[in-house]
């Protein structure tokens, strides 16, 4: 950990030795995060207020789970890693409104509900990843470029029903219409050096051990490699790109929360909710997950600074949510993972 990131969660720490705060009150959080990603902010917010945070990892399933549970849920709040996962829970009339005047101060309007009823916590951009030996500076621009057959067999994937790649199908169609994206999407897959496997790092890996030489992957990932001693030699072998759509931006994509419509917790539920996009949790964001803020005025970390600059594109996140079951469909239909 940092000597920055230290100084984060001690300065924290020190509000609650002046509180005095004991533990004796609770949140519980069904999390699409790893929880290794998010124990630091529950750490913190504990830290701060006093109050317990139980957090259980839920993979799939979880609008159904919910429902099933139904006003006997225990669970507080949801957080997810995709719009469309948030869209998910809100359809299935899981999650209630909150307002505050905290989280839409902290918030801009582009990454919450209109609705209030779910918000952003942080955005990622889904980029290229190439080899520094193989790929030259310039050879790609943009998404539209990996369709190009001058990348047959040199391009690795993970799986194209996962939703990081759903979500970037899906603002394919929003940019280009659905006739348009399956050609793209084919086009894709037919670039593809292997069948797509794995998580975006083994994309990365495949790369260093020369079985392809470009992937796409979320930017964080490249901070998590670098930070593992075994997986630091996968990232030295590849530069970051930030491709954009032809007529538009780089793809970004973002983490998010929403409050449960049984929240048996709701007082505490919403302070961890307003503490989660605070300076300071924000900043545990920045430089622990190497995520980029959605609080106006907290800077990314150095290192991710350090990637370079681009332009986010400028797509509606619920309509890139409403794209996905067609994405979803049409990734399907091609036996993209086939």
């Amino acid at each position: 950990m940092s000597l920055r990131v230290t100084a984060i969660l001690a300065s924290v720490s020190g509000l609650a030795l002046c509180t005095g705060a004991a533990l004796a009150q609770e949140v519980n959080v069904y999390s699409h995060r790893q929880p290794e990603l998010v124990q630091p902010l529950f750490d913190a917010f504990t830290a701060q207020t006093g109050i317990a945070v139980n957090v259980a990892f839920v993979n799939k399933g979880m609008a159904e789970r919910l429902k099933a549970e139904g006003a006997r849920s225990p669970a507080d709040l949801v957080m997810t890693v995709d719009i469309a996962r948030l869209a998910q829970v809100v359809a299935a009339g899981v999650t209630q409104p909150v307002i505050s005047e905290t989280l839409n101060t902290n918030i801009p309007a582009a990454f919450r509900d209109a609705d209030n009823q779910w918000f952003g916590l942080t955005s990622r951009a889904r980029v290229v990843f190439a080899s520094k030996d193989r790929v030259a500076d310039g050879a790609i621009s943009t998404y539209e470029d990996l369709a190009d057959p001058k990348w047959q067999g040199r391009i690795c994937s993970r799986a194209g029903t996962h939703d990081y790649n759903l979500a970037l199908l899906a603002a394919v169609i929003d940019h280009h219409g659905a006739q348009a994206a399956r050609a793209w999407a084919t086009g894709l897959h037919d670039n593809l050096a292997k069948r797509p496997e794995g998580g975006d790092r083994d994309q990365v890996k495949s790369i260093w051990a020369g079985e392809c030489d470009i992937s796409l992957g979320n930017t964080y990932y490249m901070g998590e490699m670098m930070a593992d001693p075994d997986q630091r030699k996968w990232a030295d072998s590849v530069r970051i790109i930030f491709p954009t759509f032809a007529e538009g931006g780089t793809h970004v994509n973002i983490s998010g929360m929403a409050m449960t419509k049984s929240a048996p917790h709701r007082e505490d539920a919403l302070k961890l909710m307003e503490f989660l996009t605070s300076e300071p949790a924000q900043k545990i964001y920045a430089e622990i997950n190497h995520e980029f803020p959605l609080r106006t005025g907290v800077a990314r970390s150095e290192l991710v600074e350090s990637w370079g600059s681009f332009t986010p594109d400028t797509a509606n996140l619920a309509a890139l949510a409403a794209h996905r079951p067609q994405a979803l469909k049409l990734m399907e239909e091609i036996n993209f993972d086939g």
